[in-house]
């Protein structure tokens, strides 16, 4: 899927906001939430098909976010609400009056609810995939959550719990608590709550009950088993992004509230920035004012829309451009692999072809059997036009008049758009495809596919996909293995296990493996396609060793396809197929293979790749994302490969990774990422993800990744303990664990403008250190990191650059001018390498200049930054803030000024000391004299 919120050309977005300002309607269709004078329309709220019918589910939705929509007015200081809201009803629910969808799809939803319990159970989340200040993916409740009343105790209010995750999808900030490191140790060397405010007020809790703070820490270890519980009755008005169960919290933390101190990921993600700042940044603060008065506003209004009978069209370009590079051909193969193994039972689908005007080839025709999908099937044109001119809109008219013969409206219909022409006039329709309720995927075939044919997939919500003239790439059959009904079903969506391509020489072959997981093996079909001439050579081997030869394929030597279903469920484990080239001349061998869900209770492995912007502009990075989960179970360890295809060059392979660092914010969250740049052309890029993993290693994850509203454990209540019934926890089998799998999937298409022609200088930096943390160790600060590279996050980088400051605000708006800290000694390793590099602050602290933060003694807080330079001196952007308290007993001196003081005092201890020494031996001289003058005088006499 690719990312929502990208803009389109220029000129197709004046045309939109031209309608638009025509017909303020036109706003709240596809699937974009807007900020519209303080409030929000077209949020979307999806409920997973497999959640049971329940009359309370509904109210209980609508009371969460009409609760919602005042405290979130509230926090934000009369700036925005929720103005109109849509909740998606399953298709598996009964039918009720409910309106009927237009564009919307469960896999456009804002808010997913599902029956799914994670590790945690019934934990509500936000997968944040972006970084500090960007919008997240969704927002996640379970049905439970919403109607078990007694999680309130837990969580607080659902419309309290709501406006957390609406910080996180909608602002990027993230939780301001920390399960992991539930305690610290602060500047002046006491144990605290890792919390925001630090203000807000509770008591130590062992295990046997109250318990002073130092029973918590055990030779610098927290004890296990204690924890801080938080009085019920609090003063502190921060913080949302905490603890929004506080009656008392109204208010997300700012600058005067913020604890920088505290190890929480909001901390380490926005470089010690408060959540109200982030949030103050933010394009829907920078486009919008206070509301006057001291009225609240209207409550939201909901609309209930169901999703009806499945309508899709094929809408195919046979205008003369598609003789050219066999583009004909191939998009028979790919038509006939959607139309027999991909789009789902029971579903309607039509086809229409066009050149200068459009033809209806088959009306809608319900998919009940194998019988009705070769029936569709023979009605794919066969042949090109001699027409060169190509008129999409007339295409789409024809596309619409189809899907209306059903139920008079082409509502919640779908439009597969394949074309390799240009339309001069393809806006004259944009009017027409935006009040049509249909979303349209738009295929482009080659270079020479009209430029804005993806705006009519940006204005319905559509996908996107591009198709290089190579006899050797398989992106057709990708591009229609992706589409699927989006209704959130998974266990009847096509599943594409295999996706390999090559030109083989004469005598030579292509051989390689598949594996197929216990997740899957329903209605799997191997499908071999080829060149020219008659069919490769075809050797196919099960786990078990039992061999399929070319003659059981069924062949369809017109389109040039081998096709072999296998019966019941598909063996898992590992198949492996030979494709021999027979012929004497080269030719291009793919192999496909799709499959479907094997049980309809345990989720299949899914992968979903995409990209961040739709677009870019050299010499700008775009990121790459895939993610790989099973259910909601983000998967680990996988090896993730990434297929990035130009118009005209070689293609080029890119492994992404889940550590936490470069283009990926999150580590062990399930998606993997990578920057990619290396341009070759202008113009667009396909993408194909490839995930493989080995069944050795450990598959799931043990908790859900995302940021997660605060469960509390229990309260101090007018001085007795109040537990709350903990957390329910759900386990995972050891075959879930460890689970071998492979997986296909289309991210879609980007585009690229402004590659220069020639050598190029290099421009591109190494990039962002973004998981820079600092830990005191005796009276030194270790820095650690993950090495970025010398381009982005590919090579190694040439040098670092340390700086420290005593003040936040200082490192943050001047790093240049901050202290320099000597790194003489280190030097960088290869990308994704854990770097530790440790240095004493101490000539910093005991400065005559320094003065400590705060005003407590002792507290010495020092905040490092970081960052990275190629050979070119090319700098990256500036690390996250990281940030270390020295404590100093207040009654010990500074190191310099002891030294000075204990010299100073051996030198008087020295002196005084020779001084008695000297006024003995000068007592004892007199005495002797005198004694002496006393026994000569004794003589005398």
């Amino acid at each position: 899927m690719t990312h929502r919120d990208n803009a389109g050309p220029v000129c197709s977005l004046k045309i939109v906001t031209l309608l638009v300002a025509l017909n303020p309607e036109l706003l709240l269709l596809g699937a974009r939430v807007q900020l519209r004078d303080n409030g929000y329309d077209g949020l979307l709220v999806a409920i997973n098909p497999q959640v049971s019918e329940d009359q309370k589910l509904i109210p209980n939705i609508k009371e969460m976010i009409t609760e919602a929509s005042s405290y979130l007015f509230n926090a934000t200081k009369r700036r925005v609400f929720f103005r109109n809201i849509k909740i998606l009803i399953p298709a598996t629910w009964k039918a009720n009056n409910y309106s009927k969808i237009k564009q919307e799809s469960y896999e456009k939803a804002n808010v997913i609810v599902t029956n799914w319990y994670g590790p945690h159970g019934d934990d509500p989340y936000t997968l944040q995939y972006r970084g500090c200040g960007k919008e997240g993916k969704y927002i996640y409740f379970t049905s439970d959550f919403l109607l078990n009343d007694d999680l309130t105790a837990g969580y607080g209010s659902r419309g309290r719990v709501f406006v957390h995750e609406w910080a996180h999808l909608r602002w990027g900030v993230f939780d301001e608590y920390n399960n992991e490191k539930p305690f610290y140790i602060n500047g002046q060397n006491q144990i605290k709550a890792t919390r925001c405010p630090s203000d807000i007020t509770g008591m130590f809790v062992c295990e046997k009950g109250p318990c002073p703070q130092e029973d918590c820490i055990i030779s610098k270890l927290f004890q296990e088993g204690c924890m801080f519980v938080y009085n019920s009755t609090q003063n502190a008005t921060t913080s949302i992004m905490f603890m929004q169960s506080l009656s008392s919290v109204v208010e997300f933390c700012n600058a005067s509230t913020h604890n920088q101190e505290a190890p929480n990921l909001q901390n380490q993600m926005c470089s010690l920035r408060s959540t109200w700042d982030v949030i103050s940044d933010s394009t829907d603060f920078n486009h919008s004012f206070p509301m006057n008065g001291t009225e609240l506003p209207p409550p939201p209004t909901f609309s209930l829309v169901q999703a009806g009978d499945k309508v899709v069209c094929l809408v195919l370009d046979v205008s003369s451009k598609m003789a050219e590079a066999e583009r004909l051909l191939r998009l028979q193969q790919a038509a006939e692999l959607y139309l027999m193994q991909v789009v789902e039972i029971h579903t309607f689908v039509g086809i229409v072809s066009f050149d200068s005007k459009g033809e209806i080839r088959a009306q809608l025709h319900r998919i009940n059997n194998d019988d009705d999908r070769k029936l569709l099937a023979s009605y794919l044109p066969a042949t090109v036009s001699a027409e060169a001119e190509t008129s999409i809109c007339s295409g789409l008219k024809r596309g619409f008049e189809v899907a209306e013969k059903l139920h008079g409206k082409a509502y919640g219909s779908v439009m597969i758009l394949v074309t390799s022409g240009e339309d001069k006039h393809i806006d004259n329709c944009f009017l027409t495809v935006l009040s049509s309720g249909s979303a349209i995927h738009t295929i482009a075939l080659g270079s020479s596919a009209d430029k804005n044919l993806e705006e009519l997939s940006h204005l319905t919500g559509g996908l996107k996909f591009f198709v290089p003239d190579k006899s050797n790439s398989n992106s057709m059959m990708d591009a229609f293995g992706r589409i699927s009904s989006g209704t959130g079903d998974i266990f009847h969506q096509c599943i594409q296990l295999e996706s390999m391509g090559k030109n083989v020489k004469p005598h030579h072959q292509l051989k390689n493996t598949v594996t197929v997981d216990h997740s899957v093996g329903n209605d799997t079909a191997f499908l071999v396609t080829w060149q020219n001439c008659g069919p490769p050579e075809i050797v196919l081997f099960d786990p078990n060793g039992r061999k399929y030869y070319t003659h059981n394929f069924t062949i369809n030597q017109a389109l040039r396809t081998a096709r072999l279903w296998i019966p019941g469920t598909a063996k898992s484990g590992v198949w492996t197929y030979t494709l021999n080239n027979t012929h004497h001349s080269i030719q291009a061998l793919k192999m496909t293979v799709t499959s479907r869900a094997s049980h309809s209770a345990k989720a299949p492995v899914t992968v979903e790749a995409f990209v961040g912007k739709d677009s870019t502009a050299f010499p700008h990075p775009i990121m790459i994302y895939a993610n790989v989960r099973k259910g909601f179970d983000p998967i680990l360890n996988a090896t993730v490969t990434a297929t990035i295809e130009p118009e005209a060059e070689n293609p080029v392979t890119l492994k992404l990774f889940d550590d936490g660092a470069g283009a990926d914010v999150i580590k062990n969250d399930g998606i993997y990422s990578r920057y990619f740049f290396s341009f070759a052309v202008n113009g667009r890029y396909s993408l194909k993800v490839h995930v493989n993993h080995s069944s050795s290693i450990s598959t799931l994850g043990h908790s859900i990744p995302g940021s997660h509203a605060m469960y509390v454990p229990g309260y101090i209540t007018n001085g007795n303990i109040q537990m709350n019934a903990p957390r329910k926890s759900v386990g995972r089998s050891e075959e879930e664990q460890k689970s071998g799998f492979s997986r296909i999937s289309s991210g879609g298409s980007f585009s690229v403008q402004g590659v220069p022609v020639g050598p190029r200088p290099d421009v591109f930096p190494p990039c962002k250190i973004i998981d820079l943390e600092a830990v005191k160790v005796e009276e030194k600060v270790t820095l650690s990191w993950t090495a970025p590279g010398e381009d982005f996050d590919q090579g190694q980088a040439n040098s670092y650059e340390i700086r420290m400051s005593k003040s936040l605000q200082n490192i943050q708006d001047d790093f240049n001018n901050a202290i320099l800290v000597n790194t003489s000694n280190l030097n960088p390793q290869q990308v994704g390498a854990k770097e530790i590099f440790t240095f004493s602050p101490q000539l910093f602290i005991n400065g005559p200049d320094y003065q400590p933060d705060g005003t407590t003694p002792g507290n010495h807080r020092i905040y490092v930054a970081i960052q990275a330079m190629d050979k070119h001196s090319l700098k990256s952007a500036v690390s996250n803030i990281a940030q270390a308290s020295l404590f100093i007993s207040p009654n010990s001196a500074p190191v310099l000024a002891r030294d000075f003081l204990v010299l100073k005092g051996v030198v008087t201890a020295m002196s005084l000391i020779g001084i008695i020494c000297l006024t003995i031996v000068v007592t004892h001289c007199i005495l002797n004299k005198k004694k002496r003058a006393e026994e000569n005088g004794t003589k005398l006499l």
